[in-house]
């Protein structure tokens, strides 16, 4: 991705469409009842709440007011009394998901990538190997959901599996691509050097693959996240996607919106640390784009 040659004017833009967003949000239904044929029927309160319901459900949520609409103190002891007796609060429920998230992310990146890299570097591997890959990639993962939980309980085990079956093909796949275009003609010279295989993967092929890598982690740690919601969907005693059930059974749009807004700040801050470690790692590549 492109860093925006203006970025003080990009950040600005980007406040006014929030602002604009957020604004609509608030008081566009109000209008409805006047002009119903501009304002869409998605904009009722009773689906998509409001901005101003949905942040003093997140203070509720969090433990920073009670439930009577009163600030919880914190010298006072009612913030950690809060924090005791709602065990899936807001600050516990993102510290499962994120947890599950990381460890099933880095499962997937690690098997997906040591996978693509064997059988991308082996013809006959992978000739013997592609009618198993291609029969269960073709099998929509979130379908396994049920089953994995049926397997591993409702515990963590089961959302870090779910999380990890999504991430593995996408990490695989774009490894063997990238293991399958290296250039021979490096390889063929790393050995008439005198290079052995582990030299040559180490210092050709894992290097020249990286780029294809990282271009998979960006959606992967998206749909690693998906893959844990979708698990605690199913069944769970903790995490946001017990919040956002929780809130369904009320009928509580603003307790739902909380959390998907929750999981909006989260993806969009694991993507940028993505991207951050994808400039930093791959800075040499990118100093030769420049050239």
């Amino acid at each position: 991705m492109r860093r925006a040659r203006h970025p003080g004017r990009t950040f600005a833009w980007q406040t006014l469409i929030c602002i604009c967003l957020l604004s609509i949000w608030q008081w566009g239904y109000d209008l409805h009842g006047s002009v119903p044929w501009l304002v869409p029927d998605l904009l009722d309160p009773y689906f998509v709440s409001k901005p101003s319901d949905i942040f003093e459900h997140f203070l509720t949520l969090s433990c920073l007011k009670s439930k009577l609409g009163v600030f919880n103190g914190w010298f006072n002891g009612e913030f950690s009394r809060c924090m005791v007796r709602s065990e899936n609060n807001l600050w516990v429920a993102t510290a499962i998901t994120l947890k599950n998230t990381f460890f099933g992310f880095v499962a997937g990146v690690v098997s997906g990538f040591a996978a693509g890299l064997v059988l991308g570097r082996s013809d006959r591997l992978s000739a013997i190997f592609q009618p198993f890959i291609t029969a269960v990639n073709s099998i929509p993962r979130i379908a396994l959901a049920p089953i994995i939980v049926l397997a591993f309980g409702i515990g963590d085990t089961s959302k870090i599996v779910t999380s990890w079956i999504v991430v593995v093909f996408l990490v695989f796949f774009n490894t063997f691509e990238g293991a399958r275009s290296i250039d021979e003609g490096f390889v063929n010279a790393a050995r008439l050097l005198g290079a052995s295989e582990w030299q040559i993967t180490r210092t050709v092929v894992i290097p020249s693959t990286m780029a294809w890598v990282f271009a998979s982690l960006t959606p992967a740690i998206s749909f690693a996240l998906i893959g844990v919601i979708v698990g605690e969907f199913i069944g769970a005693e903790r995490g946001i996607g017990r919040l956002i059930i929780e809130s369904e059974a009320r009928a509580e749009a603003s307790g739902m919106m909380v959390a998907v807004i929750v999981l909006m700040l989260v993806g969009v801050a694991l993507s940028t640390l993505i991207w951050r470690l994808q400039a930093y790692l791959l800075r040499w590549q990118q100093h030769n784009l420049a050239e």
